[in-house]
């Protein structure tokens, strides 16, 4: 079985795959001084308790946004598992999609593995975007380029300067306001409909000028955990996929095995 794993800002997403399916995954705060002991007391005991051993991976695939959480997660591949991990984007395991950017090396491994996975899923043209810490939008041609993007402030991070730089604004939870009005009676609901519906707002707005510009009907493909609350509330969406990430880890890991054979 493959173990992927997504290294991203906030959060380690570890992912076990049979095939194409994901039998489970865990999930963990990213912190790039982690060692490798200490992933492998949290990971072996969860392996365990959904029924599986050290002995049922078989391969590792890491993408990362963090570099320096590599080392210590190579450590547990090796001492743990005894593998030798694959890096998304280097040796065996690079992308293998042409990158018309400017500086193509300062592209993300999150965005890359969501470039390979929508458009191995859902062809043609597309725009993808991504909700972590920052909110990505990227652009993907039908022959599976990445033609560029946006990255815009993450809700929460929209949300935590807001109460950090005020003071006497309170926290909120992001959540759909209590009415659809824009026009806010108290302040708790003012915060809100800004944060919430000026999100929506702006997501809207930067996809259709993405569209104008790519000038063919595209698909747009949201992931990252905010995706299916924002989903409820816009038509902006062809298709919501929280695993799109994962997934492209494990294609990814699938062409890394075929080169090798």
């Amino acid at each position: 079985m493959l173990l992927a794993v997504d290294v991203g800002n906030t959060n380690i997403v570890f992912a076990l795959f049979e095939g194409t399916d994901i039998k489970t995954r865990w999930r963990i705060a990213t912190d790039a001084r982690r060692t490798g002991d200490e992933y492998a007391v949290w990971l072996l005991q969860l392996l365990a308790i959904e029924g599986y051993g050290k002995q049922d991976v078989s391969a590792i695939i890491i993408g990362s946004v963090v570099p320096r959480a590599i080392h210590n997660l190579t450590v547990l591949a090796q001492k743990y598992f005894g593998v030798e991990p694959m890096i998304a984007g280097l040796g065996q395991a690079e992308y293998g999609f042409h990158a018309d950017i400017e500086q193509p090396s300062s592209l993300g491994a999150d965005r890359a593995l969501n470039t390979i996975a929508a458009h191995a899923k859902y062809g043609g043209d597309l725009v993808v975007i991504d909700f972590g810490t920052a909110t990505t939008f990227d652009a993907v041609d039908f022959n599976g380029a990445y033609k560029g993007g946006i990255i815009a402030p993450g809700i929460n991070l929209s949300l935590d300067a807001l109460v950090g730089n005020t003071a006497k604004l309170p926290r909120i939870a992001i959540e759909k306001p209590r009415t659809d009005s824009v026009i806010g009676r108290n302040t708790e609901d003012q915060m809100l409909i800004g944060v919430f519906w000026g999100y929506v707002a702006m997501m809207e707005g930067l996809v259709s000028r993405i569209k104008a510009e790519i000038g063919r009907p595209a698909k747009t493909v949201a992931t990252g955990g905010l995706a299916l609350l924002f989903d409820e509330h816009t038509d902006l969406f062809d298709a919501v996929d929280s695993d799109l990430t994962l997934e492209g880890l494990a294609i990814l890991a699938e062409r890394a095995r075929d080169r090798a054979t």
